[in-house]
């Protein structure tokens, strides 16, 4: 089953911003997340949806709704920042869910 990986402005502008690797390398995830979505990466702070794939020194976090077989890519970072990333990404986890919610609605899909 393949899933729907949405990657809002902010995410897409510090992905813009990586070296030409770097972008084929995130490429190559996006290409996984959305054909295998929850099988891709390490699951974090003991949440099976709160994800990251390392890449290049860097960490793409993203969050899975199996529920409606979608990705949502949250944030890029490099190690140095993955503490605070993985901590604003649980406390804004609900918010996220109501973004994705209202997306999928909006695009018909639920």
């Amino acid at each position: 089953m393949a899933f729907h990986v949405f990657i809002p402005e902010p995410v897409q502008k510090g992905i813009d911003k990586l070296d030409k690797s770097g972008q084929a390398r995130v490429e190559k995830i996006l290409k996984h997340l959305h054909e295998r979505g929850s099988e891709v990466g390490k699951p974090l702070a003991g949440l099976s949806f709160l994800r990251e794939k390392k890449f290049n020194g860097k960490r793409l976090y993203y969050l899975v709704y199996g529920q409606w077989s979608t990705v949502l890519v949250a944030a890029i970072s490099d190690k140095k920042a993955q503490q605070a990333t993985i901590n604003r990404l649980i406390i804004e986890s609900s918010q996220n869910q109501m973004y994705v919610f209202d997306l999928l609605k909006k695009k018909g899909i639920i």
